[in-house]
């Protein structure tokens, strides 16, 4: 039986779009044109799992331009990537009200705090463990680990939403259910099939 419903954010309650980061960029000369590249140039695993704050992730993008720009303006273009979906929210909401909920996001501060203020996205379910805090990035098991005990999850009776299957993967081999998440009906019907109240 399915007590704890566990949801990732990116691609799952907001959908992500670059092109206005990479854009800004790209107009003050900096060497990069595609999001794989510059999260690879900025070391954003170092940001997402907390080993740098957000002003020296914003310090690195700066770096990267060749004519002169603001870390006011990059934090700008920065959090200006995300697309809500209501309909994945709206779900949450409805399922906290008869099961424990919970995001596990890998996520850094300064996209945590503009998720929290422009969408209360803080305000879904009964916790939030973003991996800046967790101080690891999923897949690695550590940040699962951390989330069974902060939250005092039992494996057997906790599902997690993801977009990506290695991230769904990590958590089955601690026991967890999975779903790998590609829109609001599939996601809705799979947990239906583990029995978990949709409406």
């Amino acid at each position: 039986m399915i007590r704890n419903v566990v949801f990732d954010i990116g691609w799952v309650f907001v959908h992500l779009d670059p092109r206005p980061i990479l854009d800004f960029l790209a107009e003050h000369e900096a060497p990069t044109t595609d999001l794989d590249t510059l999260v690879e140039r900025i070391r954003l695993d170092d940001h997402e799992s907390g080993r740098i704050h957000g002003r020296k992730l914003l310090e690195r993008l700066k770096a990267l331009t060749r004519r002169p720009t603001t870390l006011e303006a990059l934090h700008e273009k920065w959090v200006d990537m995300f697309d809500l979906q209501p309909a994945m929210v709206d779900l949450a909401h409805r399922l906290a009200d008869r099961y424990r909920v919970y995001l596990l996001s890998n996520c850094g501060d300064l996209h945590w705090a503009h998720l929290s203020r422009e969408y209360g996205l803080h305000r879904i379910g009964h916790g939030a463990l973003p991996s800046f805090v967790a101080g690891v990035m999923k897949p690695h098991e550590g940040i699962y680990a951390e989330a069974e005990r902060r939250f005092g999850l039992d494996p057997r009776h906790t599902v997690f939403i993801d977009d990506r299957t290695d991230n769904i993967a990590a958590a089955r081999s601690r026991g967890w259910h999975g779903i790998v998440h590609a829109g609001y009906e599939p996601t809705r019907a799979a947990l239906a099939e583990l029995g978990v109240k949709v409406d």
